[in-house]
């Protein structure tokens, strides 16, 4: 049987409490065996060197980060941790079509 997919978007910064509640819900989701797909876009993006961020791609999500909203953001791309890829738009609407759910916190 395949696994189940659960996409999340995160367009918040990491100041604000959508960051919490979407990191629980990842780790909620990695424990249930399911595959977790994690995009941030816009002041999401300011979130690539926040602890919770980084601890979810240790334990196997999958990150991705807008390239282009880290460029609007100013935010550091050079030394990003390994397990995050930067994208665009297409990716996220390969997520969004590709999993059992999808959710978006903005």
């Amino acid at each position: 049987m395949q696994k189940k997919k659960l996409g999340i978007l995160l367009s918040t910064p990491p100041t604000h409490p959508n960051l919490t509640t979407v990191a629980r819900l990842c780790e909620e989701g990695l424990r249930s065996d399911v595959d977790v797909y994690l995009y941030l876009i816009d002041e999401g993006v300011k979130g690539l060197t926040d602890g919770r961020v980084l601890g979810l791609s240790k334990t196997g999500a999958k990150l991705f980060a807008c390239a282009y909203g880290c460029q609007q953001q100013g935010v550091p791309t050079g030394n990003l941790d390994p397990n995050i890829q930067l994208c665009g738009l297409v990716v996220l609407s390969n997520i969004i079509n590709g999993c059992d759910r999808f959710v978006a916190f903005n």
